[in-house]
């Protein structure tokens, strides 16, 4: 057999497999950034300005950032992207595919995630979010998170419009 080219190959094989035995969705690690264009146009299936790849292929050869995508029936279904400096993570993005809204599989990728952040010793996560977005608000509300401020006009919607962002924090335990 001869060895595949990536660095993370013993982790790709394993995925691979772990795809083909594996009928439940799942989470795991994102380091391959390889996977930036995947990522790009998932992200943007959920925001008005969209990242573009080489924002994510950045950001994942960077040893502050953690990432974990949500995997279904072999493809990648969400991912959350977190910087982490000191004791402190800021959540960057969540973003789950149109076709995995509203089933509960967020909260299995942030819960994880955090779970990730926590036993790497992180040990308050901020983020910011729309006020305007509620099942991101219930979803932040269910892991501990709560406002902390607000910039106002801070996000441009899709119509041109200006939201405001809520910041959040929450303390991992």
């Amino acid at each position: 057999m001869t060895r595949p080219v990536s660095p993370f190959w013993p982790l790709e094989w394993w995925l691979a497999w772990w795809d083909a035995v594996a009928p439940e969705p799942y989470v795991a690690p994102l380091r391959d950034a390889g996977q930036a264009r995947a990522l790009a146009r998932l992200h943007a299936t959920a925001f008005a300005r969209p990242w573009d790849a080489h924002e994510f292929e950045r950001m994942l050869c960077e040893r502050s950032t953690e990432a974990h995508a949500l995997w279904r029936g072999g493809t990648m279904a969400g991912f959350v992207l977190s910087r982490k400096a000191a004791d402190e993570a800021e959540i960057l993005t969540v973003v789950l595919a149109p076709a995995a809204r509203g089933g509960g599989l967020s909260h299995r990728l942030l819960r994880e995630h955090l779970a990730h952040l926590a036993l790497s010793g992180v040990a308050r996560v901020h983020l910011e979010v729309d006020e305007g977005n509620g099942p991101a608000l219930k979803l932040y509300a269910r892991h501990g998170f709560s406002q902390v401020g607000a910039r106002t006009g801070y996000y441009v919607k899709a119509d041109g419009s200006r939201a405001t962002a809520l910041t959040m924090r929450a303390d991992l335990a």
